[in-house]
């Protein structure tokens, strides 16, 4: 997996079809263009190859930091034109938005994945951080774990996703501004009752990296197709109607439904054997253009 590492990013594969990614930008997980950058484009690479990945766990690598986000010192994360002042307002403004669209969809890039991504959050958990989250499929977080939406305390308003998701996540619009208003920080214990994590492991970085391996583990032994398939149908269900979703959702199993993994899955069950199912994807060379 040295390949899929980068500077500021570890990945590894501890459990096969399994990979923790380790945020390690020293000393907190300050989120710079680099950063985010490489991040994006890692889950976007594992995509586009085809590595058979079938759970992935997101955590940090320090104990004390999941995240500080933004790197404040770095112009470029901001969106700054830095000392370009030849642009006028209109033309400085659309720099701005390209910049911003880029850093959404790098953030976005665990939703595109066709497999699970759980975040495993422990210590701050910063600004941007919640950005990141909110993408994930499942969010577990230790219990030493203090959110803070932060960024009205610099100024701006929160941009990257958290007032994409959390309002959709939580379904409680009153507490999303609350907390978006005032950057009070939160407790693990808080985010799980207003259902931004499913749930609270007892200590800290090690502890809460355990249990999201477990549970990805668990995650991984199913059938490639039915996760994938869940997960596209879950967030499509998020952003449309229910007619919508159940016309789609028939759409997309009248393909889905085709796949070897349910006899796979049935035989391995009458002779009470752990089913074996194949790559989801297959790894091809695209022709250059």
């Amino acid at each position: 997996m040295s390949s899929y590492s980068s500077k500021w990013i570890k990945v590894s594969e501890p459990v096969p079809h399994v990979l923790l990614i380790e945020l390690s930008r020293a000393p907190v997980n300050a989120f710079c263009t680099e950063f985010w950058v490489a991040y994006g484009k890692l889950f976007d690479a594992l995509t586009a190859d085809g590595y058979d990945v079938r759970a992935a766990v997101l955590t940090s690598a320090f104990p004390k930091y999941f995240t500080a986000g933004l790197d404040l010192h770095d112009a470029s994360a901001l969106g700054s034109s830095g000392a370009d002042t030849s642009l006028d307002a209109a033309r400085a403004s659309h720099s701005t938005r390209k910049h911003l669209l880029a850093f959404q969809h790098a953030i976005g890039a665990p939703e595109r994945a066709p497999f699970p991504v759980i975040a495993a959050i422990h210590g701050h958990c910063i600004g941007l951080g919640v950005d990141m989250i909110g993408v994930c499929d499942i969010r577990y977080a230790a219990k030493d774990t203090k959110f803070t939406i932060k960024e009205v305390d610099i100024g701006l308003a929160p941009d990257i996703g958290s007032l994409a998701f959390l309002p959709k996540i939580t379904g409680n619009h009153s507490l999303v501004r609350e907390l978006t208003y005032t950057a009070r920080g939160f407790s693990a214990d808080e985010a799980r009752e207003f259902g931004l994590v499913s749930r609270v492991v007892e200590g800290g970085r090690d502890e809460v990296v355990r249990e999201a391996l477990a549970l990805a583990t668990f995650v991984a032994g199913k059938s490639p197709v039915a996760v994938s398939s869940a997960k596209h149908l879950i967030t499509h269900s998020r952003d449309h109607s229910v007619p919508e979703n159940l016309a789609y959702t028939g759409a997309w199993n009248a393909a889905a439904l085709m796949t070897n993994d349910i006899r796979d899955g049935l035989l391995a069950t009458a002779k009470k054997e752990k089913p074996r199912f194949a790559s989801l994807t297959v790894q091809t060379k695209l022709p250059k253009l």
